[in-house]
């Protein structure tokens, strides 16, 4: 019982039933209100007519008043003829009524009337007129019809009002049962999602309704929700084997070295591989961490960043490397290119995009870095002509953890371009990659939010124009 107090259904029922009671009350109320007074109007010009026509001639008042209360078969009609002392001259009324005005006009008054020889109190409409010579003309009417109607009105009202309030609350009933049935399936729904299917999704209707609506923005939050799940379980499994390789390692070069080592210097040889791998476990740690920071937006130190300067610093910073490995590095950018944002984060996405293209670019390539305008915002692109990617790991590589199948045998722990892609999500800004025109990557972040300076500028328009890494 308590359930079933508590229940949508029932409160819908209930709600329902009682707002259309509510609106055949209000109903009912104007139509006696406006008959009523119709009835009213209606009779007070019929009184105030008849009255104005017997004071017209004070010799035929008298006459006027017996006609008047003698044509109505049903004792409805009452007047009376009376001398300036209040003795009755002519009609029905044994005296004249208390406190009416002798203006012409209708009121409800309480009056003594004759009917069949009785003289009974009753509640009269009545109008007066004074008669030269100090006598009253009264003409007056019982309040009988306008009282039927306030009875038949309540009658039809309150026969009405049970079958009405019936059948709306069948009503109620019957669409809150829809709308329940909607609901429990969504229930189901819920539940299976609560017990760990999270491939479970709400049924949508072809209405396109607000419940269709609130079911399709539900299905695509669990999407993003399994979706998430899903990377934090292979995040899990990656971290897992990732660090237990160079903690075995370790377990095992610690082991060797207490068994075999014979002098200080041995000793000192497996401590350092150890904190190296060490130091390789703690970096993948902070890494992930510095990720998960950045996603949820904690890095919030933004100020005016100048891309251009954060190329050239980059582009400086990797030239020995490059030159070690004979990779030419080419730096395109006319600047300044400025964007709201964090220097060290920019650079840090910029180096890690520079690094892995100086990585896998062969000797005699070229890897080239550009700053340029695209529309309305700024795009950072790092090109080389190295390898390439298969175009079904395009997608794939700003995941955490994972590595292409060419870099497997490359230092590493797939955490790289996942760091790009987080720095670009807290600027706002998107990632790319994309096969170059001369077979190598082509990494691209685009910034927004630029400044009306920026937009404005002729100079950096054309240096985007002659750019050919922006333009090809």
């Amino acid at each position: 019982m308590t359930d079933l107090l508590r229940s949508t259904t029932l409160r819908w029922a209930v709600g329902i039933a009682l707002w259309s009671v509510l609106l055949a009350l209000t109903m009912f109320a104007f139509i006696y209100w406006q008959t009523a007074s119709y009835l009213r109007e209606e009779l007070a010009e019929t009184l105030r007519l008849e009255v104005r026509a017997a004071a017209a001639d004070p010799a035929a008042t008298a006459l006027r008043v017996d006609t008047w209360t003698a044509m109505d078969p049903h004792a409805r009609h009452y007047g009376g003829d009376f001398a300036p002392d209040g003795v009755r001259r002519a009609g029905n009324l044994d005296a004249m009524p208390k406190g009416l005005p002798r203006d012409g006009d209708a009121y409800r008054v309480n009056a003594t009337v004759e009917v069949g020889g009785r003289s009974l109190a009753d509640e009269i409409w009545a109008a007066a007129l004074a008669l030269p010579g100090g006598g009253t003309v009264v003409i007056a009417h019982d309040t009988d019809d306008i009282d039927r109607v306030r009875v038949t009105t309540l009658r039809a009202l309150g026969l009405g009002l049970l079958p009405m309030l019936a059948l709306s609350g069948i009503g109620g009933l019957v669409l809150a049962r829809r709308g329940r049935r909607r609901f429990a399936a969504t229930e189901v729904a819920l539940a299976e999602v609560m017990r760990g299917n999270l491939g479970k999704r709400l049924p949508v209707g072809g209405r396109g309704d607000e419940f269709d609506r609130l079911a399709a923005n539900v299905n695509r939050m669990l999407d993003e929700i399994e979706q998430l799940m899903g990377e934090v379980r292979s995040v899990g499994d990656a971290v897992a084997h990732d660090l237990r390789t160079p903690l075995t390692r370790l377990r095992a070069r610690l082991e060797r070295s207490r068994a075999q080592a014979r002098t200080v210097a041995e000793l000192h040889e497996a401590i350092d591989q150890g904190l190296a791998w060490i130091d390789q476990t703690l970096a993948m740690v902070t890494a992930v961490l510095r990720i998960g920071a950045m996603e949820e937006g904690r890095r919030t130190a933004f100020a005016p960043v100048d891309l251009g300067e954060v190329a050239a610093a980059a582009v400086d910073f990797f030239e020995p490397e490059a030159e070690e490995r004979g990779v030419r590095l080419v730096l395109s950018a006319v600047g300044p290119f400025t964007v709201h944002g964090d220097r060290d984060l920019c650079f840090e996405a910029l180096s890690n995009l520079i690094d892995n293209a100086v990585k896998f670019t062969p000797p005699r390539g070229t890897v080239r870095v550009g700053v340029a305008w695209t529309g309305q915002a700024i795009e950072v692109a790092v090109e080389d002509t190295g390898p390439g990617l298969p175009a079904s790991e395009h997608e794939k590589v700003f995941r955490r953890f994972y590595r292409a199948e060419m870099s497997r045998q490359t230092p590493g722990n797939g955490l790289g371009l996942s760091l790009v892609a987080a720095i670009a999500k807290i600027h706002a800004a998107s990632v790319s990659v994309r096969t170059s025109e001369k077979g190598g990557c082509r990494f691209a972040m685009t910034f927004p939010n630029l400044t009306i300076e920026d937009r404005t500028s002729s100079t950096y328009w054309t240096a985007s124009r002659k750019d050919p890494l922006v333009n090809s």
